[in-house]
């Protein structure tokens, strides 16, 4: 008996994702990396893993907002057990403070190298070890020969890939799955309550395979993404009698200034 068209077609699609890189998680349950809206931009509406994620940056709060994003979606790939390899020339990161986004740093194994292609060729090493629960590589510049090789060794291992270019000559066409760039965003402060809020970011999904590229605003707080509509900026509200006391200190600063200038003068007279 021949299969109706529409399961033909439903089928067809399935062989072509999975030839891309798009493969069902081991056990038939896709990992849930809580992304929350963004994972309707995927394919099935599923965070892709055994696939590499290229991450874009210009700028050091990019490099730096772009972290925190990988961190948190790192250390809920992981779960419970696994490990993750981090690899770079220049680290920059500071371990402990990947904890705050559910990434526990003594399950990372940093690797620090001198050059490029060091890192590339540990990168695909790093990539094929079945292992692993995922892998984050610093690099700058990446052609399509060489994110083909890392797209072809997570087919093989199912291990997913994150690569965090920071300042990049061009943004040439990549065999990756996904293309991100991650900015920060102003945090919000309860009832004016001074102090550092919880991190938000503006994500952007540049280029996703058989998906919808888009840009959404969300929160890590709670271990884990929450959605934000609006971006509000925090409210500045100036105290009554600050700016008097201020401009009072200044005048104090200025005649005592003046007073130990003329008392120096006299001294040389």
């Amino acid at each position: 008996m021949s299969l109706p068209k529409a399961d033909i077609i439903a089928r067809l699609q399935q062989d072509i994702l999975h030839m891309q890189g798009f493969r069902p998680a081991i056990g038939g349950t896709a990992a849930d990396v809580g992304l929350g809206p963004i994972r309707n931009a995927f394919p099935h509406q599923t965070f892709p893993t055994g696939a590499v994620h290229e991450f874009v940056s210009m700028a050091a709060e990019q490099t730096a907002a772009s972290t925190g994003f990988i961190s948190a979606l790192a250390g809920s790939l992981m779960g419970t057990e696994g490990a993750i390899v981090w690899i770079s020339m220049e680290r920059s990161i500071f371990p402990p403070a990947l904890q705050a986004f559910g990434l526990p740093p003594h399950r990372v194994v940093f690797v620090d190298l001198k050059r490029e292609r060091d890192v590339l060729w540990a990168l695909e090493e790093a990539l094929s070890c079945r292992g692993l629960a995922a892998v984050v590589g610093e690099i700058s510049n990446l052609d399509f020969s060489v994110s083909r090789r890392l797209q072809l060794a997570v087919e093989q291992s199912r291990v997913t890939g994150f690569l965090l270019r920071h300042r990049p000559r061009d943004l040439q066409t990549t065999a990756c799955a996904a293309r991100w760039r991650i900015t920060p965003a102003s945090s919000f402060l309860e009832d004016e309550i001074p102090g550092v809020g919880y991190p938000r970011w503006k994500v952007e999904l540049l280029k996703v395979r058989n998906g919808k590229p888009g840009e959404w605003w969300v929160e890590w707080s709670d271990g884990r993404f929450i959605p934000v509509k609006e971006i509000i900026k925090p409210k500045v509200t100036e105290v009554p009698g600050v700016a008097a006391i201020v401009k009072g200190m200044g005048e104090i600063a200025a005649i005592e200034q003046k007073r130990m200038q003329q008392q120096a003068a006299r001294k040389t007279g």
